[in-house]
C-alpha cells in the first residue's frame, strides 16, 4: 500500500489494536478466504508487526463443498503474501440434530481452539456489524430471551471479535486496498439457510421501511443488552444453588439464569434449550403441583426431590 492510508484500513487497525491491547499473547486469525477474514488477516498482520508479536492464520477445511481443499490452499497462500504463516486443518463435520451450519461451526471452533492451545494464543474472528445484526434477529425469532439478543461479545475468553463495529462493505474496501481477492461462499446465497434469508431479504426490507441504519441499531442494541446480561449472569453466579427454597427467594431474572446454568451443568443441550424449557423447570420451584419431571434437550430431565432440583438421564421409555 502506498500513498495516503485508506481511512477504513486505519479504523480497522485501531479496532484490532484496541481489542488485543491488554493481552500480549500470540494471535491466531480464523481465515476462511472470505472477504471478512481476509481483511482481518491483513489488518492483524500490520498490528502484529507494529507490536512485535507473533501472528498466524488457521484455515479450516470442512470438506463440505467440491473444491474446498483448493479454496483453503488459496486462502493460506494469500495469508503468506501478507507475511502471515498459515496452515490448513481438515475437519470432519458430524451432523446431528443441530443442522449442518451449527455442526460445521462446532468443528471449526474445536480446530481453532486446538491450534490456539499450543501457545495459549488469542483467536481473532472476523464477525462484522452485519453478522451481529443477523444474530440478533435470529435470537428474536427464537424468542430465547436477552442472552440471544445480546448477540456475540467482542471478547469471550480467548475469542476476540474486533470487527463487530465494521460493516461488510468496509471489509471489502480493506481487501481492495491490500490487493486481495476473496472467495464468495455459495452457502452465503443459499436460501435454505435462515441466516441467508435474513441477510438478503429481511434486513434490506427493514432498512427500506425504517429508513436505514438498521444493522448498526441492532448491533448497538446487542451491546447495550449484553451489559445487562453480564451483570445478571454475575449475580446468578453468586446465587447458584439447587435448593428450592433458596431458588424461590431469588428475583425472577436471576433465578432463570441459575436454573439455566443448573440444567447445563446437568448435561442439557445448550443450543436447543429454550425459554419454554426453562419456564417448565421454573414451575418446579414456583408452581409445584407434583410434576413428575421436566424433560430437556440432551436426554436430560429435571426432577424435584424434597428441597432440591436434580438432573437425571431421561428414562428411555419416556
Amino acid at each position: 500500500m502506498g500513498g495516503r492510508l485508506d481511512p477504513t484500513v486505519a479504523r480497522a487497525r485501531g479496532l484490532v489494536r484496541d481489542a488485543v491491547a491488554d493481552d500480549g499473547r500470540p494471535l491466531v486469525v480464523a481465515l476462511s478466504g472470505g472477504v471478512d477474514s481476509l481483511a482481518l488477516t491483513a489488518v492483524a498482520a500490520f498490528v502484529a508487526r507494529q507490536q512485535d508479536r507473533h501472528v498466524r492464520a488457521v484455515v479450516v477445511d470442512h470438506g463440505l463443498q467440491e473444491g474446498s481443499a483448493v479454496i483453503a490452499a488459496r486462502a493460506a497462500e494469500q495469508a503468506a503474501g501478507l507475511e502471515v504463516p498459515a496452515r490448513v486443518v481438515t475437519v470432519t463435520v458430524s451432523e446431528g440434530r443441530e443442522g449442518p451450519e451449527a455442526a460445521a461451526r462446532r468443528a471449526r471452533y474445536a480446530a481453532l481452539a486446538a491450534d490456539a492451545d499450543a501457545d495459549d494464543a488469542l483467536v481473532l474472528l472476523a464477525h462484522t456489524t452485519d453478522d451481529q445484526a443477523e444474530t440478533v434477529l435470529l435470537g428474536l425469532g427464537r424468542g430465547s430471551g436477552p442472552r440471544s439478543i445480546a448477540g456475540m461479545p467482542e471478547r469471550d475468553g480467548r475469542w476476540v471479535r474486533p470487527f463487530l463495529r465494521l460493516r461488510r462493505m468496509e471489509t471489502e474496501a480493506i481487501c481492495r486496498a491490500h490487493g486481495l481477492t476473496w472467495w464468495d461462499d455459495p452457502h452465503n446465497t443459499d436460501a435454505r439457510f435462515r441466516r441467508v434469508r435474513i441477510r438478503r431479504e429481511l434486513l434490506p426490507l427493514m432498512e427500506d421501511v425504517l429508513g436505514g441504519g438498521v444493522a448498526e441499531a441492532l448491533a448497538r442494541t446487542a451491546e447495550l443488552v449484553r451489559a445487562d446480561v453480564d451483570l445478571l449472569d454475575s449475580l446468578a453466579d453468586q446465587a447458584y444453588t439447587d435448593e428450592v427454597e433458596s431458588l424461590r427467594a431469588l428475583p425472577d431474572a436471576v433465578r432463570s439464569r441459575v436454573l439455566r446454568r443448573l440444567v447445563l451443568d446437568g448435561g442439557a443441550a445448550a443450543g436447543e434449550l429454550s425459554a419454554e424449557h426453562l419456564a417448565h423447570v421454573d414451575a418446579l420451584v414456583t408452581d409445584w403441583r407434583g410434576q413428575r419431571r421436566v424433560e430437556l434437550p440432551g436426554h436430560v430431565s429435571v426432577v424435584r426431590s424434597g428441597n432440591r432440583l436434580t438432573c437425571i438421564r431421561t428414562p428411555v421409555a419416556g
